[in-house]
């Protein structure tokens, strides 16, 4: 059983940055893929970025790229999401979700979708006031 648990949520004016953390805890295995997704009041879920275990291999909602960078230490079994130049539309319950599946993290609509992770964390709050 993995148990995810994030933190690094908060308030922040626009232009701010945040970054959140994600610890696992409970998996030792060699392969799996790892992912933020965020959701608003209102909102279905989205896919914010992923990233295999090696790192080597990432994704990123189009309309974030170039302002949120996801990274992991394995050595910690933490995952990152680093936010810049915050939005307003940032705003939202960020969640942090794995699967032992590395091959979840192939391809963009698998990795940025949530119907293919089987463990979630229970999420950390942004805000981005204007």
């Amino acid at each position: 059983q993995v148990q995810l648990v994030e933190s690094g949520g908060g308030s922040v004016q626009a232009g701010g940055s945040l970054r959140l953390s994600c610890a696992a805890y409970g998996y030792t295995g060699s392969s799996d893929c790892m992912g933020w997704f965020r959701q608003a009041p209102g909102k279905e879920r989205e896919g914010v970025a992923s990233i295999n275990t090696g790192g080597g291999s990432t994704y990123y909602a189009d309309s974030l790229k170039g302002r949120f960078t996801i990274s992991r230490d394995n050595a910690k079994n933490t995952l990152y999401l680093q936010m810049n130049s915050l939005k307003p539309e940032d705003t939202a319950l960020y969640y942090c979700a794995f699967d032992f599946r590395g091959s979840v993290c192939m391809t963009a609509a698998q990795a940025l979708g949530a119907l293919y992770y089987n463990y979630w964390g229970q999420g950390t709050q942004v805000t981005v006031s204007s």
